[in-house]
Order: C-alpha cells, then sequence, then structure tokens
C-alpha cells in the first residue's frame, strides 16, 4: 500500500511540477530518481519498481508535445521522429509471441519509457537549464552525505540484504573486501554514473552564474559528483569523469580564477584517491591482461551466435531488461552478455539493431550543433562528447536504457546537443544572467 501511495504521490508531484515549467518537472523527476534506489531497497514491494516510472508518467502527461511554432517543431522535430522510430518497432515487438507478455512490457518500458526525455531535451530554455542545475548541485550534496555515512557504518545499515540489493552486495572488490558505495541509488553504477551526467549541467550553471552564492553552490555540487564517482569505485565511470575533466580545462573559456578553482579542487580529490586505498580501483585499469579480458567477455563470439540464431530478436526482455526478481523465471531462452548491442539485438533483432546504429550515426553526425557558439556552449558541448562517449563505449556494459536516473539525465542530453540553439545568443546571454541572478536569490528553495 506504500508503494502504491508512493507512485501516485510521485506522478502528482510531477504532474504539478511540470505543469508550471519544464525545468521544475525536470527538477522533481530527478529528485525522485536520487531517491529511487534507497527507497526500492526497503520498500520491497511489486509497486517500488515503478515509483520512477509514475514519475516519469507524469512529467510526460504535462507537456505538451506538439505545437504550432515552426521554429520549436524545426528544432525538436527530427529527435521526435528518431524517437518515434526507436519506439515504434519495439512496440510491434510485443505482438510477437517471443515471451510472455508481462516480461515483454516489462522489456518495452526498458526500451522505450525513457526515449520521450530526448525531445523534453529539444525544448530547454535558460530557466529549465538553471532550475534543473541547481538541483542537481543540492542532490549530489545530499547523495554525498549518505556516501560517507555508508563508508563510515557500512552499506548494510542503509541496504538491507534481499533480491533487491544483489547487485551491491556482489560488488565486494574494493581494497580491504569493501562494497562499492551506491549512496541512495540502487547500484554503486547508478551512483557513479549519474554524479558523471550532472556535470554538464552543473558547469554550464557555473559558467552563467552571476551571484556568488550560486556559484559556491555549482562548485560543491562539482566536487561532491567527482568524489562520488571515487566512491562508487567504478572503472567505467572514472574514466567518463577523467573525459568530463579534460574537456573543460581545454574548452571551457573562463576568468583565469574560475580556472584556477577548478584545478585546485581536481588537485584535492586527486590527493584524497591516492591517500586512501577504497578509493582506488581506478588503478586496475592498469592491468591490460585483466581490461582485454573484460572487454572479451563482452564482445566474444556469442554476438554472433545471437545473430545467427535470433535474426528477428529473442523479445522484448529476453535480453534481460531490467526484468524484476519475481518475472525473470518467466524469460525464455534468457540471453545474458555485458554488451548494449548485443542486448538489443538479443531482443529486438537485425533490425532494432540497425535503427539504433544508425540512430548513433546521426547523432554523430550533429557535432556541428552541439559546438555552435551560443552561451550554453561549455555545457553543450560536454554534454555531447559524455553521450558520444557512451554510446562508443556500450559494448562493453548495460544499462545505457535502465539505469535510474543516470538514463534520464543522459537522453536529455542527448537531446539538447541535437537540437538547433535557441534564440539570439545575445539575448539569451542577458536573460541568461538575470535569470542565474533570481535562481541564487531562491536557493535553497526555488520559487
Amino acid at each position: 500500500m506504500i508503494a502504491v501511495l508512493a507512485c501516485i504521490a510521485a506522478f502528482i508531484a510531477n504532474y504539478w511540477a511540470g505543469r508550471r515549467s519544464l525545468g521544475k518537472g525536470l527538477l522533481v523527476l530527478v529528485v525522485v530518481g536520487y531517491f529511487y534506489g534507497i527507497i526500492r531497497a526497503n520498500l520491497i514491494t511489486t509497486f517500488s519498481h515503478f515509483i520512477f516510472d509514475a514519475a516519469a508518467l507524469g512529467l510526460y502527461l504535462s507537456q505538451t508535445w506538439f505545437s504550432t511554432d515552426s521554429a520549436e517543431n524545426k528544432r525538436s522535430g527530427p529527435i521526435l521522429w528518431w524517437t518515434l522510430a526507436l519506439a515504434g518497432w519495439c512496440c510491434l515487438l510485443v505482438l510477437l509471441p517471443f515471451q510472455p507478455l508481462l516480461v515483454s512490457l516489462v522489456g518495452l518500458r526498458g526500451s522505450i519509457f525513457f526515449l520521450p526525455i530526448m525531445v523534453l531535451g529539444a525544448k530547454l530554455k535558460d530557466r529549465d537549464l538553471l532550475e534543473l542545475g541547481a538541483g542537481l548541485a543540492i542532490l549530489n550534496l545530499v547523495a554525498a552525505a549518505f556516501a560517507w555515512a555508508e563508508y563510515f557504518m557500512g552499506v548494510p545499515r542503509f541496504y538491507p540484504i534481499s533480491p533487491v540489493t544483489q547487485i551491491i552486495y556482489a560488488s565486494g572488490d574494493v581494497t580491504g573486501g569493501f562494497l562499492r558505495i551506491p549512496a541512495i541509488f540502487s547500484s554503486a553504477h547508478a551512483y557513479g554514473g549519474s554524479m558523471v551526467v550532472s556535470l554538464p549541467y552543473l558547469i554550464g550553471c557555473w559558467d552563467r552564474a552571476r551571484v556568488r552564492l550560486f556559484r559556491i553552490l555549482m562548485v560543491l555540487g562539482i566536487g561532491a559528483a567527482l568524489l562520488g564517482v571515487l566512491m562508487s569505485a567504478t572503472r567505467q565511470n572514472f574514466v567518463l569523469a577523467a573525459v568530463m575533466v579534460i574537456v573543460t580545462l581545454l574548452m571551457r573559456r573562463a576568468k583565469p580564477g574560475a580556472i584556477a578553482v577548478f584545478a585546485l579542487l581536481i588537485v584535492g580529490l586527486g590527493w584524497a584517491a591516492l591517500t586512501n586505498e577504497r578509493f582506488q580501483r581506478f588503478k586496475s585499469l592498469t592491468d591490460t591482461e585483466g581490461v582485454v579480458e573484460r572487454i572479451a567477455g563482452s564482445v566474444n563470439h556469442s554476438f554472433w551466435e545471437i545473430l545467427t540464431e535470433y535474426p528477428m530478436g529473442n523479445g522484448l526482455g529476453g535480453g534481460g531488461t531490467s526484468i524484476p526478481y519475481f518475472l525473470q523465471s518467466e524469460v525464455r531462452n534468457p540471453i545474458g552478455m555485458e554488451n548494449e548491442y548485443a542486448r538489443i539485438l538479443s531482443e529486438q533483432g537485425v533490425i532494432g539493431l540497425l535503427l539504433w546504429i544508425s540512430f548513433v550515426v546521426w547523432f554523430l553526425s550533429r557535432a556541428r550543433i552541439a559546438f555552435a557558439k551560443v552561451p550554453w556552449a561549455n555545457s553543450r558541448r560536454m554534454a555531447w562528447c559524455l553521450a558520444a562517449f557512451s554510446l562508443g563505449t556500450a559494448w562493453i556494459g548495460l544499462g545505457f536504457l535502465t539505469s535510474i536516473p543516470q538514463t534520464a539525465i543522459q537522453l536529455l542530453g542527448i537531446g539538447w546537443t541535437t537540437a538547433l540553439p535557441m534564440g539570439d545568443p545575445r539575448q539569451a546571454q542577458r536573460d541568461g544572467a538575470q535569470l542565474s541572478a533570481r535562481v541564487g536569490s531562491s536557493i535553497p528553495v526555488l520559487r
């Protein structure tokens, strides 16, 4: 009953916030996503798995998807058509009898449910980005507080052992036999990944800030995000965070003082990593043999076996897309590989895989738009580079379409960076200065 009420509350809150503005709707969605993992772990019922879904549905219903404004349609039109194409094929697959209906529906949710967020990304305005950035900074600090509590008090104090938390307790490979820290997320990977994808928005808001309190909040949020990557002890997210740091240092045009602050932040975190063995799991990346073996396990000959045995796919959910523990026994001929593209092939067949490859090629071809000289240029470049790197490395891991809330934030960035910049850059610059002042003056509670 509590889980049902939580779903209803999440839906109503997101619908109400989304009606006020897209930025507020996205912020409430992210709030639900940040706390989803720890709530689900301590509220073990069927409906607890759908709290974030209910929030996303509330956001979707609060928005206007088709507009009579030709300029807005021109911006969001391409990503809208891609969303319909990727989702449409999956909807057709549900009609085929490859998997039981419940398994297919769960697989459908994992394949398409968050895709509409890309369309919302194409509609982002300055106010939305500033509201989202302020919220992400505060949430990162909250997550860091929980992470430190788990560091000293132990993960079991916050995450009871159960089928839902199995992935957390299977990750006790940190030096000394410690668990990777999940903070308030469903796993350490979700924690680290969510911290990484928040960086483009935080650094972008830092660039646009005109109020000292707002700048300080952004710096603290960035520091909490980078510290979270170390505490999660996830190597792929460490590499992604390193890419974001490099992109920031090479592409960010800022005053020497701001660069000095960022450099000091990196030096401080580097010192923390080098003096604490529990933050040093990334050193295993120097084990060339182990890395090659890990990659080989993701792209071995099983990919080609799937291609020949299941050219039309094994059905949605047949590749293990976020199937909850109470449905795992219903999956027919389950296929498991730590390779996102192999999962797409195993569930959606050759047609689905070709659709996704075509989408990735189209996304990469939009680099010129993502790198346009606009007020949010640094943030857009970072978001585009992060998405390009994630899509390019999806063949050595899973969860690109199902990680909460990482997937939502990542897809938001894809939609934002592939859309034409909005309005006149000079006017946007003036508006941004005024908005950052308003947002900064309303912290910690946004109007």
